[in-house]
């Protein structure tokens, strides 16, 4: 019976082991992003253009008016 009790406690101290170093890998960054390293290799690199506004450059919309639409 004594041999459960010992057993238990060792997997007891394991787990606690097994979550720190969870917890420590968590808190430096470890689990931040898995998806892009694996695809950034896919991607070329782009080049960011600088979008510049113009204040002489105004974009006006008007309404669309549809021949079935009530008055």
């Amino acid at each position: 019976m004594s041999i459960i009790y010992m057993l238990l406690a060792i997997s007891v101290v394991v787990a606690l082991v097994f979550f720190v170093a969870f917890i420590v890998s968590v808190k430096k960054g470890q689990y931040d992003d898995t998806y892009t390293p694996s695809v950034r290799m896919l991607f070329e690199d782009e080049i960011i253009k600088e979008k510049t506004d113009l204040p002489h450059k105004k974009t006006i919309t008007k309404p669309i008016k549809l021949k079935d639409q009530p008055k």
